[in-house]
């Protein structure tokens, strides 16, 4: 018994804050310093926001984290919690209006740099700040904790940036911006849930910090105004933590329905042979539709693999397999736009792209040939001015050197002359402007043969 005391009393000394903890009036002013936002701290804000603005715009995580860094608005969530663990009404009040305050401006900030922003496009980055969950709420939690911890120590080392980057406070409030310049309200209100869930939770972790660290209490513990903030503060945490963990469990079903699925493919539909390219779920209509290319699946394999269906979570869906070719399977496929699932952006950009180089491809073709048809016009003429010349060929030529940049292009007119004929030298230069201006060149090179 005495050993069990002793390695009790021995872990108690290991976590007692006795010692480490910096006087009350020091943490008291570090608080209030943080809570209020004028001049220079709100400035901080502001270029903060638009930071984190940028770095989910352009899906920079180095960014957001910087943003992170340098942002400001934990600290009138400190002050709310330390406040009410305190009975100090007038800091609560304080810390109310100005994380009000912050609020407005941030979310005013990050709505106009993303109304004026050129690309409008939802990032992972920003989609990530959209479905909140029981998680958030752990790490606001956790992340509080520690940020309390880290004020009231005497040498709080990096725990202060790291409860920042941790509890992710700016994102979300971006996010929440993205979503009224967008006018997508799922994500203004998912993105400003999840900074709700933050700012609850690590209010939250303040207080129960606060009364662990004992701090006095600035009014009497049962002045009526503080059991009524209490209550709030109750019901605030019960409301925030239900719908999150609503999201926490439809995301877990997700995962474990996108698990079960990939069991059943892997398992229940390989035969050698064939292949599954694709799948779509119409989750309304309960119908599982599986696209295969290769070998045909014999219809006693599918009614086989359908009779397992429920033992992987799939009972209530239909299957359905469309079989043939890889392009008609794919195309087949409900919600499927093509074998490489391109969106119509991309679709849309290599038609315009393959449709340029066809027309380029045609131009040249047109060129060629009408060298072609003009030297068959021509012919006759040529022979009834020189009839040494037995044929005339016509090319567009582009000559360029291996040392040099400079690229010239021209027209060649290649003349065979019969036998034994010649052409005077003063009858060549007449022959080369005629051609030339036969087939409207600007430059012309004439070869006799």
């Amino acid at each position: 018994m005495e050993d069990i005391k002793r390695t009790g009393k021995g872990i108690r000394k290991y976590f007692s804050m006795k010692g480490f903890l910096s006087d009350k009036s020091d943490v008291v002013k570090r608080i209030n310093d943080g809570i209020t936002f004028r001049g220079p701290y709100l400035w901080v804000l502001v270029f903060a926001i638009l930071l984190a603005s940028l770095g989910l715009n352009v899906n920079s995580t180095a960014v957001i984290i910087g943003a992170m860094l340098i942002s400001p608005l934990m600290g009138p969530i400190i002050g709310m919690g330390y406040s009410v663990g305190t009975n100090d009404f007038d800091l609560l009040k304080k810390s109310l209006t100005n994380y009000g305050v912050a609020t407005l401006i941030s979310l005013i900030t990050a709505t106009v740099y993303f109304a004026l922003t050129p690309y409008h496009g939802a990032q992972s980055e920003l989609l990530a700040r959209t479905s909140p969950t029981l998680y958030d709420v752990l790490i606001a939690l956790f992340g509080g904790a520690a940020g309390i911890v880290a004020i009231a120590s005497k040498d709080k080392g990096n725990i202060l940036p790291g409860v920042a980057i941790a509890t992710a406070l700016m994102p979300p409030l971006c996010t929440a911006g993205f979503g009224i310049a967008s006018l997508n309200l799922k994500y203004f209100f998912g993105a400003f849930f999840l900074y709700f869930i933050n700012t609850v939770f690590i209010a939250l972790a303040t207080y129960i910090g606060v009364r662990a660290m004992r701090f006095r209490h600035v009014a009497k513990p049962d002045d009526g105004n503080f059991q009524r903030v209490r209550g709030y503060l109750i019901a605030i945490v019960v409301a925030t933590m239900v719908p999150a963990a609503i999201f926490t469990v439809n995301i877990i079903r997700e995962s474990f329905f996108a698990s079960d699925l990939q069991h059943f493919i892997s398992n229940e539909m390989s035969f050698t042979g064939s292949q599954i390219v694709s799948q779509n779920i119409d989750k309304n209509e309960k119908i599982l539709t599986l696209a295969a290319v290769g070998r045909e699946i014999p219809e006693t394999k599918i009614a086989e693999a359908k009779s397992k269906m429920p033992f992987y979570g799939l009972g209530d869906y239909e299957l359905n397999i469309i079989q043939g070719n890889l392009t008609d399977s794919i195309l087949s496929l409900k919600g499927s736009i093509s074998m490489f699932n391109a969106t119509k952006d991309e679709l849309n950009a290599t038609i315009t792209h393959q449709s340029a180089e066809i027309s380029s491809l045609l131009e040249r073709i047109a060129q060629l040939t009408r060298y072609e048809t003009v030297a068959k016009q021509m012919i006759d003429e040529v022979q009834t001015l020189f009839p040494q010349v037995n044929t005339l060929s016509l090319a567009p030529t582009i000559e360029t050197g291996k040392d040099t940049n400079d690229i010239s292009s021209y027209i060649t007119a290649q003349i065979v002359l019969k036998d034994k004929a010649e052409i005077p030298a003063d009858e060549i230069s007449r022959l080369r402007d005629f051609i030339k201006k036969r087939v409207d060149a600007d430059s012309l090179v004439l070869i006799l043969r």
